[in-house]
């Protein structure tokens, strides 16, 4: 009995070694099976960046329902996951890089790791410690339904540019512009270049010989902005004009400030007018004046000068606010010759309503280059409305092709265009 038992055991245990061994091959054959060679797959430096970000790229797969695990590591050993995509949710057409730079169209899975997020490395540290690029190592997971491959790992070097080549259209206008400019230097210095008559401009003269006519003063506003408002640089360049003229009739002109700098430049501005004017005997320190920053009480301050002095012709040029129509009431009622000049759209209907010459938004611009009749500053001009000619004819242009490509479905010009035109 114990003999029939012991075989039983023994033919057992045989048979059972038997159906395990064929399995364990199976496992081990589906173990070889999960590592992959993907041909496709790169690690490369994203061009036009500082160096903080790296590429990884590899071939769209005609299986729709696959998801990739991106891993990367410094040293082989200490992977971290950077990020998880679905087959052909992120492409090379994703990442914002104009069309002169790589095909967008290229069927490619694209992914744009930033390193200085993925390894937690503050920016300053980063572009301290690796001037000479970051080496790093990726691989990928690919997952099937239930099963899992692992690709073999490449590596890549992170590193910064020194030219932006995505800037490429930027560069090329600013060279053309910069053609433009110089060729109509050249034209203005030889003869004189036209500039349509603005009417506000024209009156100065009239104005300025009025106050002298009437021995009254010329009170001029420069606004209530500071020097970085452009309104503001055009207000002080007229106001150098207007200096000139005041200084040939010597006739008496009066600034208040509402801004500190201001003053100061305007007080230099106008020394240098008297210089020009081969009159700097006529000059006097308290032609400039600061009042207040507070908005309305130099408002206040502005209109009780206007009705003591009476003054002839009073010039508000610059950027204002509520205060235009206080201080261009108080002018209209002590009957002075008012000229105005701002670029805030809002302020425009008070003083057209006030003043009797009000130069609107670009004109103010124009002034500096309109009164001194300078060839570098008419050039600048005349660069200036070649552009937005140019600008008009392309816009034009453009959207008829844009609607037509966008009826016959052409995607591809239309991208073409927009990188053209983007700038980055």
């Amino acid at each position: 009995m114990m003999k029939i038992i012991k075989f039983s055991l023994i033919s057992l245990f045989f048979i059972s070694n038997l159906f395990a061994m064929p399995s364990k091959s199976k496992k081990q054959a589906e173990q070889k099976n999960q590592n992959i060679e993907l041909s496709s797959l790169q690690l490369i430096d994203y061009p036009s960046d500082r160096g903080d970000m790296i590429i990884l790229k590899w071939d769209i797969e005609k299986e729709n329902d696959l998801t990739y695990e991106i891993y990367v590591s410094t040293n082989k050993e200490n992977w971290i996951k950077a990020k998880e995509v679905k087959n052909g949710e992120w492409t090379l057409e994703k990442i914002d890089l104009p069309f002169w730079m790589w095909n967008k169209k290229e069927s490619k899975n694209a992914v744009l790791l930033e390193v200085t997020k993925i390894f937690s490395i503050s920016e300053e540290d980063f572009f301290d410690k690796y001037k000479d690029g970051f080496k790093l190592y990726a691989k990928l997971n690919i997952l099937n339904k239930n099963k899992r491959f692992e690709t073999q790992i490449v590596e890549g070097m992170a590193k910064g540019n020194w030219f932006r080549t995505d800037r490429l259209n930027s560069l090329i206008t600013v060279i053309i512009v910069s053609l433009v400019f110089f060729i109509v230097v050249s034209h203005a210095k030889k003869k004189e270049l036209f500039i349509r008559r603005i009417a506000g401009l024209d009156a100065i003269d009239e104005a300025v010989g009025r106050a002298t006519e009437m021995g009254k003063p010329v009170i001029y506003v420069p606004g209530i902005g500071s020097m970085s408002n452009i309104s503001t640089i055009a207000s002080v360049f007229i106001l150098g004009e207007v200096g000139k003229k005041i200084a040939q009739y010597d006739a008496t002109i009066k600034v208040p400030h509402y801004d500190p700098i201001v003053f100061t430049v305007a007080k230099e501005t106008i020394k240098q007018a008297y210089i020009e004017a081969e009159r700097p005997d006529s000059y006097r320190d308290d032609i400039n004046m600061f009042i207040t920053q507070d908005q309305f009480a130099y408002a206040a301050a502005v209109d009780g000068m206007i009705t003591r002095e009476k003054p002839a012709a009073c010039f508000y040029m610059g950027y204002f606010m509520a205060e235009s129509l206080l201080l261009a009431e108080v002018g209209a009622s002590a009957g002075a010759i008012q000229i105005a000049g701002t670029d805030i759209d809002s302020q425009l209907p008070f003083f057209v309503t006030a003043c009797d010459y009000t130069l609107i938004g670009e004109e103010l611009y124009a002034a500096g280059a309109y009164l001194s009749k300078e060839p570098m500053l008419v050039s600048a001009l005349k660069v200036q409305d070649f552009g937005k000619l140019l600008f008009i004819i392309f816009a034009s242009i453009l959207s008829i092709i844009l609607i037509i490509a966008a009826k016959t479905g052409s995607t591809n010009f239309t991208n073409t265009i927009l990188d053209i035109l983007k700038v980055r």
